[in-house]
């Protein structure tokens, strides 16, 4: 009996020829279709939801409906990096950032210098941050107003002051004054506010010179970058069923043993992954509440100015007449009001260089 000896096909081997019978039978598989990143489809938008506001998700992965603008120019704020176009928020933010405006002016600040809110619609962002997706977070800058009005080439060039040495993490005392602990404790002050993070630094401070009342100490929260603004976030408001509240903070006021990690070598090693992408770069609309794609597919205000805060009873935006939109589901709408006025052409961001929050270090 006569033997017959077959070729031995490897793995490769045998793949490749799989692949190739199919191809032959008009069967072979085809790559699907890469999936859009929520980044892109987000950034896109120039222009809100014009729908009942509410925020959709976690500060981290999700978007926000009926977002308004903060106008560019207030009498005790001025928006800065206006071509990124994230002015917006929804409404119970923009009004909690001019209230904070006008409180800390009447403290002796002279006014706001306003860095990012969100984006129109929320979601993540092409540069920058992680959070800020909902429309419930802000950063101010530790710079106050100057007394003359910015141009708009000011707006987009200039630079922040840098409040911690980079080296000893610690704030630098030249810079630092009463003035900036009156601007925290104001923003703590209001029952909205949930957390405000700063850097490690900046927390130190605080815990070393406040004298009596320490208990808006809590609020106050160390994180990395943070070192020109503060941030600010406010909590879930009426109207969004949908909005995943963060945990909230200790009771104490964080002056202990968690603030004493951040000043050892742990918080400050270098990233062992440095070059791995961050989730915003990897986010799709599938990684985000399935609401988010009525949100961007809902119909936008006539122009920006439509839906610019007021701060009285100017009502929220009303959607451009267009044919009729996919509607968002069904939720309460809370007591919004308008916002103050102001122009923007929606320019594209520049390439230049800008201060952004950073991250952990990265590896050499």
């Amino acid at each position: 009996m006569k033997t017959v000896m077959r070729p031995f096909l490897g793995k490769k081997s045998l793949l490749a020829a799989a692949l190739g019978l199919l191809a032959l039978t008009g069967l072979a598989v085809q790559p699907a279709a890469a999936e859009e990143r929520a980044k892109d489809l987000f950034s896109a938008k120039k222009l809100p939801a014009a729908t009942a506001a509410q925020s959709i998700g976690f500060y981290s992965k999700g978007c926000f409906a009926g977002g308004v603008a903060i106008p560019m120019d207030g009498p005790t704020w001025e928006v800065m990096r206006p071509s990124r176009n994230r002015r917006w928020g929804h409404p119970a933010m923009i009004a909690v950032i001019e209230q904070l405006s006008r409180d800390a002016a009447a403290d002796g600040w002279p006014g706001l210098l306003i860095g990012d809110i969100s984006q129109p619609r929320g979601g993540p962002m092409m540069t920058g941050h992680a959070s800020h997706q909902i429309g419930l977070d802000a950063d101010i800058w530790l710079t106050p107003m100057p007394s003359r009005p910015l141009s708009t080439a000011q707006r987009e060039s200039m630079s922040a002051t840098l409040m911690v040495d980079e080296k000893t993490h610690l704030v630098k005392d030249a810079l630092w004054t009463p003035a900036h602990t009156k601007l925290l404790k104001r923003a703590a002050s209001y029952s909205q506010v949930e957390r405000i993070l700063v850097n490690p630094g900046i927390k130190k401070k605080l815990c070393d010179t406040v004298k009596g009342d320490r208990s808006w100490l809590r609020k106050i929260r160390p994180f990395w970058g943070h070192d020109y603004h503060f941030h600010m976030r406010i909590g879930c408001q009426p109207g969004s069923p949908g909005c995943k509240a963060q945990e909230a903070t200790p009771a104490d006021d964080g002056c202990g043993e968690p603030l004493a990690w951040w000043f050892t070598q742990e918080p400050w090693r270098p990233n062992k992954n440095p070059d791995a992408p961050k989730a915003r770069d990897l986010m799709t609309m599938a990684n985000l509440p399935s609401q988010c794609r009525a949100v961007l597919d809902a119909p936008g205000p006539a122009s920006a100015e439509a839906a610019t805060y007021h701060g009285g009873s100017v009502p929220v935006a009303v959607a451009a007449p267009e044919p009729e939109a996919p509607s968002l589901p069904a939720t309460t709408a809370s007591g919004t009001a308008g916002l103050p006025s102001a122009v923007n052409a929606f320019t594209a961001t520049p390439e230049i260089g800008v201060p952004l929050p950073r991250p952990r270090p990265p590896g050499n």
